[in-house]
This record gives C-alpha cells, structure tokens and sequence, in this order.
C-alpha cells in the first residue's frame, strides 16, 4: 500500500541552498569532504523533507555533471536522475555591461557569477527524466522577449547596441524539463532562478530584468513560444515577493493570479535575512497547474519548539536563508 500511495502523490520542492564554491570545482571538493557544515545541513534539510523532484537553485555547474552526480549520491537514498543544462551565470559577454570601464568583472557576465557556472540550477529526481524533450529558454535575448523593457538612464539606452544584441534574458536559465512521473503523462518542470532586482543603479537594470525573466514564463503558458505545457510546475526563485522587498511586486501578484496555476501557499515567507537585510521575504514558488490535486505544502521552516529546529542551526542559517519549499501533487 505504502508503493500505490507513492504512485498516486508525489512531492515538489524548490530549494535555493548555497551550493556554490568560491570557484570552480570547489563544491565538488566540498561535496566528497563530507565535512563542510553548510552542506550537511543542506543535505539533513532535504532528506527531512524527502522530495521526489527537487530544483535547486544555487548549485554550481560543471561540464561532466560531476559534482551533481556526486551530490545526488551523498543521500542515504541517493536521487537516481541528474539534470543541469550550462548557466548563463558566470558566462562571460566580453562587454563592459554595468558601465564602469572595466571588463571580465562578475556583472559583465550574462548572470553574475564570479567564473562560468557559479551558482546555476540543477534538478534531482525519483522519477526519469526525459532529456530529449527539454525546451531550454536560456539563450534568448532580452531585447526579444515581447514587449520587453530595457534599462534607460536619463532618457537613453543604459546598453549600447553591443550589449543589446547580446545579452541573454535569463540570468540563470529558464527550462522547461519533462520528467515521467507514475500514473499518467510527464509533468513539465518549469525551472528558473531570476536575477534580484536590486544592487543596480538608477537605470533599475536588475529590477527590470527581474520582471521580464518572470514574464516570460507568462508569455509560455500564453502560448506565445509555441504550444504551452499541458500538466507543468513552476518551480524555482523568482527573487520577488509580491507584498514586500524590492522590485516590481505587482508583476509577481500578476503571476500568481494566473488561472491557469494553483498557489497552494500564498503570503508564506520563503526567506529570511539578517537584521541588516530585507528581513523575511518569499522568493522561492511552486505553482502546479490547474489539472494537479493539492494533496499538501509547506515551507520547511520548524517552530523553536520543533525537534526539526535543529536542522536550521541555532541562527537558523544552517543552511543558508533559504527555505526549503514543497507542493504534494496527485492525479
């Protein structure tokens, strides 16, 4: 009965645990360690909430996989299915994109990212994963998003014409990723991790990217790229709380409301920072489509009282200041 019951109902969670080095191959090093703290958290963090598809948006990327694979076998119930496609963080333009006369920096990348895959996204899975049949977004141009909204400063172009016909849309990457769930047709995971829409300038180059990284999910399930999933999840870090924080929060209350997705958590914090920082915020989404039955949710942040208390640290920050959070779907 246990194995019909898992058949039936399945858990997705998003999860923007830091999982990225100092450079490159440095989260492999630290995976094999078995010693790092912030990883063993991590690590007791998601076995405690054992998904079956998880998102992880924070998670370094390397060419041969291997510190995912790695990753996914350091469970006590290893994850059996990898996947990560190259990040547009860290890849490098070549230009000058925040216009202070120096090249190569972390902010001329098409994503921040200090070397070439810090800080990408990968997804862990129970259930195949249907690599084949990938749609991957990332290297769309932001000037082609439909009605997209590039940065000005004092009423001109913030980007040359260099930086328009080259920088990328996604700061991460946007996939969508078929994954063979039990019981009928694959679900499409609709993975992303926006830029935050702040440590910009007056040209709100961030805030703008932000919304239009959001928006172009919505143009997706409008049809406006092709045929739009059937049976998908939004899952990943929107950077964006539609009631608090920086950023344009009502494009995320616009989201939201979309009618064909379900938010199964609405208002629930997702983060929280120190006392210098924003505070308690809720970035990280997983939106099912109208077609899935919410079986449960939650955002893994326990009570003081909560043996589970113990995962977080005594600060909380274990882990990172992220929550893990996750959707119970079923047919």
């Amino acid at each position: 009965m246990a194995d019909t019951a898992r058949a039936e109902t399945f858990r997705v969670a998003t999860f923007a645990a830091p999982l990225s080095g100092d450079g490159p191959g440095l989260l492999l090093r630290d995976i094999q360690s078995g010693e790092t703290a912030q990883i063993i958290a991590i690590q007791n963090v998601i076995s405690r909430n054992a998904p079956d598809i998880l998102v992880l948006t924070d998670f370094d990327y390397d060419l041969d996989g291997i510190a995912l694979a790695a990753f996914a076998a350091s469970f006590a119930d290893p994850f059996p299915h990898v996947f990560a496609l190259p990040s547009n963080a860290g890849l490098a333009t070549g230009l000058d994109l925040n216009a202070n006369g120096r090249l190569g920096e972390a902010r001329d990348a098409h994503g921040y990212g200090r070397f070439a895959g810090d800080g990408g996204m990968a997804i862990l899975s129970r259930f195949p994963i249907l690599a084949g049949q990938v749609t991957d977004f990332s290297g769309l141009l932001w000037k082609d998003l439909p009605d997209a909204t590039l940065p000005q400063l004092a009423g001109a172009p913030f980007l040359d014409s260099a930086a328009i016909d080259q920088l990328r849309l996604s700061s991460t990457g946007h996939w969508i990723v078929p994954v063979a769930v039990p019981d009928g047709p694959p679900i499409s995971v609709m993975a992303f991790d926006a830029t935050p829409p702040v440590f910009d300038g007056p040209e709100d180059m961030n805030g703008l990217r932000n919304r239009d990284e959001l928006r172009l999910w919505e143009i997706v399930l409008d049809g406006g790229f092709g045929p739009a999933p059937d049976s998908f999840v939004v899952a990943g870090n929107a950077n964006l709380d539609p009631r608090g924080g920086d950023g344009y929060r009502q494009a995320m209350t616009d989201f939201l409301a979309l009618a064909s997705l379900q938010d199964p958590l609405p208002d629930l914090p997702t983060a929280e920072w120190p006392d210098d920082g924003p505070g308690k915020l809720r970035v990280s989404y997983v939106l099912p489509s109208r077609d899935w039955q919410i079986a449960g949710a939650g955002v893994f942040w326990p009570d003081p009282d909560d043996p589970d208390r113990a995962l977080l640290g005594e600060d909380g920050l274990a882990a990172g200041p992220h929550r893990l959070v996750w959707v119970d779907i079923s047919r």
